[in-house]
């Protein structure tokens, strides 16, 4: 495992570190907008809190397909910064979300995530590596998502950022 996650970073890295920054139609770069989100409190903070994008210039491009036709791996890139909003407050923190990533889609609905560079993660109660909350998590690291949403951040080396602390 620790391989195939190793030999998926370096992919990634080259992969997105070569790339135009904006939308490439033919090369396959395509934009992949961010829908604005509700969360209920206690489900990932102890209050509600609403994720808008402000800015939004995340592009994708398809790198392989299941024999299906399926997307198997898939290449993210680009800005983007979610305002996060306590509800109940009004307290909002804009969180830098514009990490690069590619994302290997398995038929059972499993994900794998190599990331470089901060994305924007939501962790359930007893649902992942780190404690029920919204995070921001930078650096270098691989995210393995179960079927069951379960998600086991393995951080090469990076930080993360409690945002719910900051909006409380």
């Amino acid at each position: 495992m620790r391989r195939t996650a190793l030999a998926t970073l370096t992919l990634a890295a080259a992969l997105l570190g070569t790339q135009p920054a904006t939308a490439d139609t033919e090369s396959g770069w395509e934009p992949a907008p961010s829908s604005s989100w509700d969360v209920a409190a206690g489900v990932r903070c102890d209050f509600p809190v609403h994720g808008e994008p402000v800015v939004d210039e995340v592009v994708r491009r398809v790198l392989s397909t299941h024999p299906d036709g399926s997307e198997r791996r898939v290449a993210y890139k680009g800005d983007l910064v979610i305002r996060v909003t306590n509800t109940e407050t009004g307290a909002a923190h804009d969180a830098d979300a514009s990490g690069s990533a590619v994302v290997e889609y398995r038929p059972d609905g499993s994900q794998l995530w190599a990331v470089r560079g901060p994305v924007l993660v939501g962790v359930g109660k007893g649902q992942g590596t780190l404690p029920r909350g919204l995070y921001i998590v930078d650096g270098v690291y691989t995210m393995d998502i179960s079927a069951t949403g379960y998600k086991a951040v393995h951080l090469v080396r990076g930080t993360t950022d409690d945002l719910c602390a900051r909006i409380d």
